[in-house]
């Protein structure tokens, strides 16, 4: 199924190819600020097609120097062929594990968010199945409007769905302890799957994504429990939303638009029945939580003091334009923290 990278030669090969993909991330999100300013949000690429069907697994090229079983697999859905990148604890036995979903930003791949985040080593630490699905495109469908690029806008939620099942079904991941996380376009995917399969996820995590609204809104069905983290000075995705982006460039995807991050942690915690929100200023940002009510589901908002489009503690620079890296605590652990407290 899946093999470890070993030799020289494949991390030689891994470490050309990793500066690679960070010009890349650098190009698209530089792209992405430019359209912003024209009032747009994220940036896209042509849609990859589908491969033919079947499954398989090979060796990930991008994988860190972290201890654990790095692989790039494959799942057969709606006909064609979807691709993960895989993290898998260096430790064996112990039955099926927690499973961590985490969908990289408009414009990346999984391999950008894996270095951008620095989630392997933390989900290694907690013995936890780490999954970086692919987007078709480099965009998650993370509104409920279909577009011309993407007439079917529930296929990334099909995908979600047959990839937990496809990790519960060997035995790799426990049904009870899945969750989803993601950065900008994919924090707002990680949010609709919490929004619309609360008997799936066991909690959720975005860091700079907001909830759809508009002609796109997803709504919350359940309790789940959700923190947000989130830039006060983010330029591509204010913290106050965009709920009118202005139109898209010819070929282009449209841009979901998203209420503010705090209607959308209100959205959530409505829903689980929370209390009322207790405020607090700490070093650095500011929290807003929602103590969990009869179904157990808190809802946490933080709002990172100076910050911008950025994942906090992360070590990758963002580009020109998206605004300074928080430092005043590291994303990765937060929202690790978080979810691992939660058990549906």
């Amino acid at each position: 199924m899946s093999s470890p990278l070993s030799s020289p030669s494949s991390r030689r090969a891994a470490a050309r190819r990793t500066a690679t993909r960070r010009a890349s991330y650098a190009a698209a999100l530089s792209l992405g600020l430019a359209l912003t300013a024209a009032g747009l949000t994220g940036c896209s690429t042509a849609p990859r097609a589908p491969g033919a069907a079947g499954a398989g697994a090979t060796p990930s090229a991008s994988a860190p120097a972290v201890p654990g079983v790095d692989s790039r697999e494959r799942l057969s859905v709606d006909g064609g062929t979807r691709e993960y990148l895989m993290h898998r604890p260096a430790a064996e036995g112990g039955g099926p594990r927690p499973l961590l979903i985490a969908f990289h930003g408009r414009g990346a791949d999984a391999a950008q968010l894996r270095e951008q985040s620095g989630l392997d080593k933390g989900a290694e630490a907690r013995g936890m199945l780490l999954v970086y699905p692919e987007a078709l495109g480099k965009a998650w469908g993370a509104g409920s409007a279909p577009s011309p690029r993407r007439p079917d806008p529930d296929a990334d939620v099909r995908f979600t769905e047959a990839l937990v099942g496809e990790l519960v079904r060997t035995g790799r991941a426990d049904p009870h302890r899945v969750y989803v996380a993601g950065f900008s376009n994919g924090g707002s995917m990680a949010l609709r799957m919490a929004a619309q399969r609360p008997d799936l996820v066991a909690g959720a995590v975005s860091v700079s994504g907001e909830l759809p609204t508009g002609a796109a809104a997803v709504k919350p069905t359940g309790p789940v429990p959700v923190l947000t983290v989130y830039g006060a000075e983010d330029p591509v995705r204010p913290l106050a939303g965009l709920p009118s982006p202005g139109p898209a460039a010819p070929g282009e995807e449209p841009i979901t638009p998203t209420m503010s991050a705090r209607a959308g942690s209100e959205a959530f915690a409505a829903a689980a029945g929370a209390g009322a929100p207790v405020e607090e200023g700490r070093p650095g940002y500011d929290s807003t939580t929602w103590p969990p009510g009869p179904a157990g589901a808190k809802v946490q908002l933080l709002v990172m003091h100076g910050a911008g489009h950025t994942w906090p503690g992360s070590a990758m620079a963002p580009p020109a334009g998206f605004g300074p890296v928080s430092t005043a605590l590291d994303a990765s652990t937060v929202l690790l923290d978080f979810l691992t407290a939660q058990k549906r």
